[in-house]
């Protein structure tokens, strides 16, 4: 589409802009703790354990986001955890409808607490995705992490 004023010309792309979202931070974040950031960008097949969560502790998850050239529709959150290849725990939030702004998003899930015992200590896998209502993933990580007795040591 072209659009005149006097002398000066303007065209205007009518293709619309899909939505763009970064994911920017993910924390865990414990009373009394610091706060556990995982590191973004992920690393293609990184190994080993990225935390530790103490059994029985309360937890929230954090993440921040920007929403850049179009809104973002149907926004959620999905985490499915294994241990021992088997599923144990599958969330899901809805995050929402976002439109582009400066300042990035953040938004806090409720708090949740770590299960406690003899069988929940160990080692955990899970899958995080941030997909919105096209089905569009902004971001799938694979990651690892334990339960232990204790908190592991912030040294």
């Amino acid at each position: 589409m072209v659009l005149t004023f006097g002398l000066l010309y303007f065209t205007i792309d009518v293709e619309t802009l899909e939505p763009e979202v970064k994911i920017l931070s993910l924390s865990i974040v414990s009373p009394g703790r610091p706060d556990i950031v995982l590191p973004l960008p992920v690393v293609p097949n990184s190994k080993g354990v990225w935390f530790t969560l103490k059994e029985g502790s309360q937890y929230k998850l954090r993440f921040s986001f920007a929403v850049n050239n179009n809104i973002v529709s149907g926004l959620r959150y999905t985490n499915t955890v294994w241990k021992t290849g088997v599923k144990v725990d599958r969330t899901k939030h809805m995050l929402g409808t976002f439109s582009p702004q400066l300042e990035p998003y953040t938004y806090e899930a409720p708090e949740e607490t770590t299960p406690s015992g003899m069988f929940a200590r160990g080692s955990y896998s899970a899958k995080t995705k941030f997909v919105d209502d096209d089905g569009k993933c902004y971001l799938e990580i694979n990651y690892t992490f334990d339960i232990r007795r204790e908190w592991a040591s912030t040294d």
